[in-house]
């Protein structure tokens, strides 16, 4: 230990430790999935704060380690924005900066049994502050939050319909926060332990008293992929080719991926008639998504287009958060450079206003969304509470396909749809496209990205509100509750401990008639 605290001793060798350490938890997201390392992931970061020297350091270590986290989780983008990946980095890896002087202020030294108590519900909610913030549209979304990276575990996903992926991120922080005390400070393993079972304890009952969707229908469900292909023109030939194949599987709706149609409709009757040709074929209605310029309005939309046996029906939604710098600049007045060292947009996309909820037919309601929109747990929230049947995401990652970016995009649906209580579709143009059940559960096979097809889906329907939908991001609300507590109990504490100091003793001054030693004479 001596040995390596002399080695962390350097300042350079320390940022570099951090940005290590924090850059761990990227293997229990896709494609790794090693979910169960998510649980000691950031138990080396926590352990490099506590050691810092001053808590000033230590808020230095947290943004280096948030430096690493943000470049690991989206290393994928390095072809895509190049130098302005590491700048992304090191501006949202400083939110970590605070979480840092946490670690520091709570577990440094010998630690108390308050101070680790306080650990175990404080260092969690601070890294919920940080996910909140980072969470803004703005900033990039809620993409690689931690809590997402147990997707695939099934008694997680049903603490999702409790609290949302937000639980979970606080769940897997407080047993990091525990196992690192265990190994670092021998006289506190007991509260730590007792810590370990008061949250399994919590989790366990969350997790038994947590209602679960009563499936009541099924509902068939296409999706198109249509593979990597060049031109607008292509792809749709291509996707007119294998939606064909579905005439006579009874079918309730296809679902085609973002971008799948690159010509505005309304401009294109001729289009229009052809895929309300393919609806009468397939009996089923086609949602497509249109990446065009439009004729009724000014600028470039991303749309959601529900198109039936009569032609276009009217339904209708228009994309309305955007990626940044992949389909806007943030302040182009000032970053519009980004343009000119990567693939960033050359135009800004439009807005859309409001969420859709569409009526499918017989009854079903579809709530769509375009791309990275299925990150935010809130769009789904709202378009569940809006009465969709199914949620639909339509998304390509193209300009990624041989990254791990299509498998954790793919892995957002399943916490959506045990968040909600209903099934997702998630459709791509090249892959990952992948189907969840109300639960969460995989229905079906994951459409890699070597995939050209158009496979049928049994989804199984389910009713009923979740406590996720019902009370909405009340883990937030809580740890922000816990932060300002405990904040405001350190400044009582502070100042109570400078009202109790006793005061100074200062000599006697010197006078004509006096002398320190005989005063008064």
């Amino acid at each position: 230990m001596k040995t390596l605290g002399h080695w962390l001793a350097s300042p350079w060798r320390r940022s570099a430790a951090a940005v290590i350490a924090g850059a761990l938890p990227v293997l229990a997201y896709p494609a790794p999935s090693l979910w169960w390392w998510a649980y000691v992931a950031l138990v080396p970061w926590i352990l490099l704060t506590r050691t810092a020297p001053t808590g000033k350091r230590a808020a230095y270590d947290g943004w280096c380690g948030g430096f690493g986290f943000m470049l690991a989780l989206h290393h994928w983008l390095l072809p895509f924005l190049h130098v302005f990946t590491f700048a992304l980095a090191a501006l949202l890896g400083a939110l970590w900066a605070g979480w840092g002087w946490l670690a520091y202020r709570l577990l440094a030294g010998l630690p108390s049994r308050r101070r680790i108590a306080s650990a175990l519900v404080v260092l969690p909610s601070g890294w919920l502050a940080v996910e909140l913030v980072r969470s803004w549209q703005g900033l990039g979304g809620p993409w690689g939050m931690l809590g997402s990276s147990q997707w695939q575990v099934e008694p997680a996903l049903r603490l999702a319909s409790v609290g949302g992926v937000w639980l979970l991120s606080f769940l897997i922080v407080a047993v990091n926060v525990a196992v690192a005390v265990l190994v670092a400070v021998r006289q506190a393993r007991v509260p730590a332990m007792a810590g370990l079972v008061a949250t399994a304890a919590a989790t366990s009952a969350a997790w038994s008293l947590s209602p679960r969707p009563a499936v009541d229908g099924q509902v068939r469900i296409a999706v198109v992929q249509p593979g990597v292909i060049d031109g607008p023109g292509h792809r749709l030939a291509r996707e007119e080719q294998l939606t064909r194949r579905l005439a006579g599987q009874d079918v309730d709706l296809i679902v085609w991926g973002e971008s799948s149609v690159g010509f505005d409709l309304g401009d294109r009757p001729d289009l229009a008639r052809r895929l309300a040709d393919l609806s009468r074929a397939t009996g089923a209605d086609i949602l497509v998504n249109v990446d065009a310029r439009r004729s009724d309005k000014p600028g470039i939309y991303k749309s959601s287009i529900l198109v039936g046996p009569d032609g276009l029906t009217g339904e209708r939604y228009d994309k309305m958060r955007l990626v940044p710098f992949g389909e806007y600049v943030p302040a182009r007045s000032l970053l519009g450079w980004a343009t000119s060292v990567g693939k960033a947009a050359g135009e800004d996309r439009m807005r859309g206003s409001r969420p859709v909820v569409m009526n499918v037919g017989d009854g079903l309601r579809a709530g769509p969304m375009v791309c990275f929109e299925t990150a935010f747990p809130d769009m789904t929230r709202h378009l569940t509470r809006e009465g969709a049947d199914v949620l639909i995401g339509q998304s390509s990652t193209s300009t990624f396909q041989d990254s791990w970016a299509p498998e954790q995009h793919a892995s957002l649906a399943a916490l959506r749809a045990a968040e909600t209580g209903r099934p997702m579709v998630h459709a791509t143009l090249t892959g990952v496209s992948a189907v969840y059940g109300p639960s969460g559960e995989h229905v079906g096979p994951w459409l890699g990205t070597d995939a050209s097809t158009a496979r049928v889906y049994d989804m199984p329907l389910a009713h009923g509100t979740t406590p996720y939908v019902r009370f909405g991001d009340w883990t937030v609300h809580a740890a922000m509750l816990i932060l300002a507590a405990w904040a405001a109990g350190e400044g009582v504490r502070t100042l109570r401990l400078r009202r109790s100091a006793p005061e100074p003793r200062v000599p006697p001054a010197r006078t004509v008639h006096e002398s320190p030693a005989r005063p008064g004479r």
